[in-house]
């Protein structure tokens, strides 16, 4: 799973990067502030969107993508 994940995100535009970054962020905030009051089904998705926020920061901060 993480590595069709990573493919599909490395033949993202900067654009569309930035877009997922922003929804997981969102979604981040949403499900912590929700933890917070009750606790989640399945709290290892916080860890996993935090994960997937740092892959897309990366493959921002790379200068030129490979492929």
């Amino acid at each position: 799973m993480k590595s069709k994940l990573w493919n599909e995100m490395k033949n993202m535009s900067g654009v569309e990067l930035n877009a997922k970054l922003a929804e997981l962020q969102d979604k981040l905030f949403k499900l912590k502030f929700r933890h917070l009051t009750a606790p989640v089904k399945n709290p290892l998705e916080i860890r996993e969107i935090r994960r997937n926020i740092a892959r897309i920061k990366t493959l921002i901060a790379r200068p030129n993508k490979t492929k």
